[in-house]
């Protein structure tokens, strides 16, 4: 019988480089022997591709978008990641809990309704947490081009940085080991290797292969 596989987490405000980190984590653990499921949240099914289209042009917002993403992560638990994990598969997902107590909250809902909703959603093994400046953020923000509703102004991006460092504590108190990480002048590579250090560190990991510094 396999043994459970590891929940990996990542969240953080646009612009902070998570996304290159989850390739380069992916890639990381993948060469030390994992087998990887890199996903995200909303899913990439065609629910969650909606809620993403529909919630980034504020077409659905407030407690309709929050209903929306629980109801997408609910069903990628039961259909992919639970499966994945059963398998003793090592997920690693981009976004989860931590982002809807920031962004749904950005958007007006009250962190006990998304609590509510969000109710039997598993504990990942690690929930990594990226901050940075918030002028660093936004530089890249717009370096980039395409924004999120949510991310317009540098004001928008220092309120997301509070609301992460509000959320943290949250989902502590619901179980979840937390990284928090400030990455303002580190490189995804760097990142990774912190977030490696610290998998190796957990008892949760003992008996998996989580690759050595070089």
């Amino acid at each position: 019988m396999n043994t459970r596989g590891l929940l990996l987490t990542l969240d953080g405000p646009g612009g902070v480089g998570k996304t290159t980190t989850h390739q380069v984590l992916a890639q990381a653990l993948t060469l030390a022997g994992h087998q990887v499921l890199a996903t995200v949240q909303p899913s990439r099914s065609s629910l969650g591709r909606r809620v993403r289209a529909l919630g980034g042009t504020g077409e659905l917002a407030g407690r309709a978008l929050a209903l929306a993403v629980a109801a997408d992560r609910h069903h990628q638990l039961d259909t992919e990641i639970r499966p994945a994990l059963d398998a003793g598969l090592t997920v690693l997902l981009d976004r989860y809990l931590p982002s809807t107590l920031v962004l749904q909250r950005k958007d007006g809902v009250h962190t006990d309704f998304l609590l509510a909703i969000n109710e039997g959603v598993l504990v990942p093994d690690l929930a990594v947490v990226l901050l940075a400046d918030a002028r660093t953020v936004h530089a890249r923000l717009e370096s980039r081009g395409t924004r999120h509703r949510f991310e317009r102004t540098t004001d928008d991006t220092r309120r997301e940085l509070a609301l992460y460092e509000e959320a943290i504590p949250i989902v502590e108190r619901l179980g979840y080991p937390v990284l928090r990480l400030d990455v303002t002048s580190l490189t995804p590579q760097e990142v990774t290797g912190l977030i490696l250090q610290r998998l190796r560190q957990s008892p949760a990991t003992v008996e998996s292969t989580i690759p050595q510094p070089r």
